[in-house]
């Protein structure tokens, strides 16, 4: 697996806050023995501005990956300590390119004892690691970063499983809900069915009432009339 993006952004960064720091150094120097670090202003300027872009950029893509969820919140807090680290440094470097604070300088005791290798003696600008960091190389520290990174991707994992199966769940239940509603579909067109089958009965039972009625007055009236007749020819 490769490197972090954000890991080879900051790794980049610190070498470009180291290679200013050795310029103002060096433009410093050159100040002192009466040379000319007109040229060296230039590059300090052009690589200030980038260093200035390139912590935006940490801060940007950290505001981005913090907002998804896509690390741990103890690995956003890190990073954004790096982060402030950076900004703390940039800002030191800015004040010391303008001459508005000197160069920091070993001191004698460490001049005297020796204790002041050749980097520190070309970079003054120490800054003071984390104590998750110190004492480590950079290939260390990638380490340790690949393997927040896997355990990040672990829990990842762990959660996408656990989402799966809910939404396998969810599909399930959905399934039985239309199955379910075709269940109660076929019993509203059974009854339906029936009301009508209801209606239509009591429709022709009325009607057959209604004819009862009138076939049994049609009797009488007949009766009456035979018995009309009757009365009219018997003799008397």
């Amino acid at each position: 697996m490769s490197q972090d993006p954000w890991l080879q952004i900051y790794d980049a960064t610190c070498r470009l806050a180291q290679e200013i720091a050795e310029n103002i150094h060096e433009r410093n120097r050159q100040q002192r023995t009466g040379g000319n670090p007109a040229k060296i202003n230039m590059t300090l300027r052009a690589l200030l501005q980038k260093l200035k872009q390139n912590i935006t950029q940490l801060r940007e893509r950290l505001l981005r990956a913090s907002s998804s969820r896509r690390m741990m919140q103890s690995e956003a807090d890190r990073r954004q300590n790096l982060v402030d680290d950076l900004v703390t440094r940039e800002k030191h470097l800015n004040a010391t390119f303008k001459g508005e604070i000197s160069e920091p300088e070993p001191s004698r005791s460490m001049l005297m004892s020796g204790g002041v290798s050749g980097d520190a003696m070309a970079n003054p600008w120490l800054i003071n690691e984390s104590e998750e960091t110190q004492g480590l190389s950079f290939g260390e520290i990638k380490q340790q970063q690949q393997r927040i990174i896997e355990a990040q991707d672990a829990g990842l994992d762990a959660l996408a499983e656990v989402i799966s199966r809910q939404k396998m769940m969810g599909r399930e239940i959905g399934n039985e809900l239309e199955e379910q509603n075709e269940i109660i579909d076929d019993l509203a067109q059974l009854v339906d069915k029936t009301d009508d089958r209801i209606r239509s009965e009591t429709r022709r039972v009325k009607l057959v009432e209604t004819k009862s009625a009138s076939c049994g007055m049609l009797v009488v009236i007949v009766l009456l009339l035979i018995a009309i007749v009757v009365i009219a020819v018997w003799p008397v």
